[in-house]
């Protein structure tokens, strides 16, 4: 029987009681946020690099010696499956010159030698072997180590601290309780990766991050019925932490998801996992979106296609055709960038001009500029009352 995910002791998304928007409001956000290398660069060091990110299915390196390759913003690491059952992660950097010391995942590896001079090194980043090592600084070698990165899993997710360790606290503590626990009703550990596609867009990250933040896109682009469009109006839109999350009800269904309160059934559910993933949760499967930066103008886009196990024919027909349509209509947006880039250096893009209903970008950016400054992300909710769960 395939799982079936409920809202149980969650908080009502829905509801006489549950406000539409946070009392963010209207903005506006300078074009050059997405253009301005120097603000790239710093964007690297100070968001990016401190924050938790993912970076593959735990199933995808399941056993002592698997070991995964991902490289993204400047910065290329080796993810390694211990003996004990937990991870290590450290760069793919070799201390001898500089050269990446692993090209692509594998399985069952006991050490990792780079090719360019066969320096190598043990599962955790050690260097275990260098050859003529009494022509070196003894004191040089001693105790060397490709430097370390923490790493954790979690929603059948591993995560990384790509700037290395002690820089984002526990991942635990990362993502809103609220969120994650909202996100946990899916039971992501619970499935498996079906299909993973990639584009690479001449857009900055920030522009993939946005799109897939606010569905007031949705009645044009993606040509959504008027009913639809109507029904639409009846979202929610929330943030916590350094996230956002929002909920616009399946098609047709509104007044199930008014009578039974249960979002989880009825409603498209999106989380924005800051810094650069968005997972969209639904009953029936799930996808993730994940903005990968190359430079400042260009960007590895993501989309992860995750569905419960089962060899039951209906569910996977279903899943099938669903899949294929959202292939589909992510390709829209994709194609809606090249619009984007078209114009990224044009001088009469200056700014952009957001509404209320956009207020989950408002917020995303907001957090970002709180860490260049050298803050955490954290503290810039706005007060909201408390919301009991109904039904």
């Amino acid at each position: 029987m395939v799982f079936s995910p409920t809202r149980g002791d969650l908080p009502a998304r829905f509801g006489p009681d549950v406000p539409g928007v946070p009392p963010i409001g209207p903005s506006t956000l300078n074009a050059d946020i997405y253009r301005d290398p120097q603000r790239y660069e710093l964007e690297r060091t100070h968001v990016l690099n401190r924050s938790w990110q993912l970076i593959c299915r735990s199933e995808q390196i399941p056993h002592p010696g698997d070991y995964h390759v991902w490289e993204g913003q400047g910065e290329s690491i080796v993810i390694t499956r211990r003996k004990d059952g937990g991870l290590t992660a450290f760069h793919n950097v070799c201390q001898h010159r500089g050269a990446r010391i692993v090209t692509e995942s594998g399985t069952e590896a006991r050490r990792f030698t780079c090719r360019w001079h066969n320096w190598a090194y043990d599962i955790e980043g050690k260097v275990i072997g260098v050859p003529d090592r009494h022509d070196f600084d003894q004191e040089a070698l001693s105790g060397l180590c490709a430097p370390g990165l923490d790493v954790d899993e979690w929603g059948g997710w591993v995560w990384a601290v790509l700037g290395g360790r002690s820089l984002a606290g526990p991942l635990a503590d990362w993502i809103a309780p609220e969120v994650k626990a909202d996100i946990e009703a899916f039971r992501m550990q619970d499935m498996k990766l079906v299909e993973k596609v990639e584009w690479e867009v001449d857009v900055n990250w920030k522009v993939a991050v946005d799109a897939f933040s606010e569905y007031y896109h949705a009645q044009a682009l993606h040509q959504m019925p008027a009913q639809d469009v109507k029904d639409s109006r009846h979202s929610t839109m929330s943030v916590y932490g350094r996230n956002g999350m929002y909920f616009v009800p399946f098609l047709g269904v509104l007044d199930e998801l008014q009578r039974t309160l249960d979002h989880t059934a009825y409603a498209i559910c999106n989380y924005s996992l800051f810094p650069t993933t968005v997972a969209n949760c639904q009953a029936l499967h799930t996808q993730i979106f994940r903005a990968v930066p190359l430079s400042v103008d260009k960007t590895r886009f993501e989309a992860w296609e995750l569905r419960y196990d089962s060899d039951d024919p209906d569910y996977l027909g279903k899943v099938d055709f669903m899949w294929a349509i959202y292939k589909q209509v992510v390709q829209q947006d994709i194609d809606e960038w090249a619009d984007v880039a078209a114009v990224k250096r044009s001088s009469a893009y200056r700014q952009n001009i957001l509404s209320q209903r956009e207020c989950i970008i408002t917020h995303f950016h907001r957090v970002c500029q709180d860490m260049l400054a050298g803050g955490d992300g954290l503290g810039l909710e706005p007060e909201r009352a408390e919301v009991t769960a109904q039904g």
